[in-house]
């Protein structure tokens, strides 16, 4: 019992930082049918934003926070406007390769800036670990959690009460229609993109204490935060947080009775899986859209 229950710690905290980086990839693709391959990066540079300016710069924790989440935000802005906007035939397909050249760039520049060193942050609080049941729970999963509640609930209240949030749900219907409207659905692209970015930026953060951070930590969080995404639906918030805890929990039940070396295949098996099974994932459409 003991063990079983340290897998489902191991695994919700894992799989709410995979939710945190799938409601990125889904909310910027409901809104413009675009899927980011860049949100690993975003990731990358909210931990190591994070960690330069609270242990480097010796800024208070909720500054470094702050500024590391605004900084990427201003990052994916950037990309909106300097990549993604500017290509004359913006193909589904052609895009998905901008966003690909996009990470590759973010990495590298995530090399020459902070070199190929990996870096760790203290936890957020000097709280010892909890014992529950004979299992170890840390405080630092406990505000993985808790961002990932406040997250889910700050979309809904965006997009159900917030005249904004509610045209950018008009937009995620038709743009067309909405610009007639005069919805300014150039501007709420912007948004998108930057509320995506920030969210990427939230799960580095977060993850840094637990795990070391690196120019390359990216690739392999933003690929699990897509096949969360896929998993529970793209573009349904509620399907991300699905996807994301199914499977961290699943990648920590893999480990704790198989093995250490399924950890990573245990995600693509799963995208493979659901591809084949049902495309539009666990609650999204049935009907998809092939390119």
């Amino acid at each position: 019992m003991q063990e079983f229950l340290q897998y489902v710690f191991s695994g919700v905290t894992n799989g709410s930082v995979y939710a945190i980086i799938a409601l990125g990839f889904s909310m910027l693709f409901s809104m413009t049918g675009l899927i980011n391959f860049a949100q690993g990066e975003f990731v990358m540079l909210g931990a190591l934003g994070m960690i330069s300016l609270w242990k480097g710069a010796g800024l208070p924790l909720p500054a470094a926070i702050v500024l590391s989440t605004i900084g990427v935000s201003a990052v994916g802005l950037l990309l909106e406007r300097a990549a993604i906007r500017n290509v004359r035939k913006p193909h589904p397909i052609v895009l998905v390769i901008v966003t690909i050249g996009a990470s590759i760039f973010l990495r590298g520049a995530g090399m020459i800036g902070w070199g190929k060193e990996s870096y760790s942050s203290p936890a957020f609080s000097r709280q010892g670990a909890f014992e529950v049941a004979g299992a170890t729970l840390l405080p630092q999963s406990l505000f993985i959690l808790a961002a990932v509640l406040l997250i889910v609930f700050g979309l809904q209240f965006f997009h159900r009460r917030t005249l904004t949030g509610k045209a950018m749900l008009a937009c995620a219907i038709s743009k067309r229609a909405a610009w007639l409207q005069g919805i300014p659905s150039e501007r709420l692209v912007l948004l998108a993109f930057a509320l995506s970015a920030g969210m990427g930026a939230i799960g580095g953060i977060l993850i840094a204490p637990i795990s070391m951070s690196s120019y390359d930590m990216g690739m392999t969080l933003g690929l699990k935060g897509f096949c969360a995404a896929m998993l529970g639906g793209l573009g349904s918030s509620l399907g991300a947080v699905l996807g994301g805890l199914l499977l961290g929990l699943l990648e920590a039940f893999g480990v704790g009775f198989f093995s250490s070396s399924l950890k990573d295949a245990i995600a693509f098996v799963l995208l493979l899986g659901i591809l084949y099974v049902r495309p539009g994932g666990i609650l999204g459409a049935k009907v998809v859209k092939r390119f």
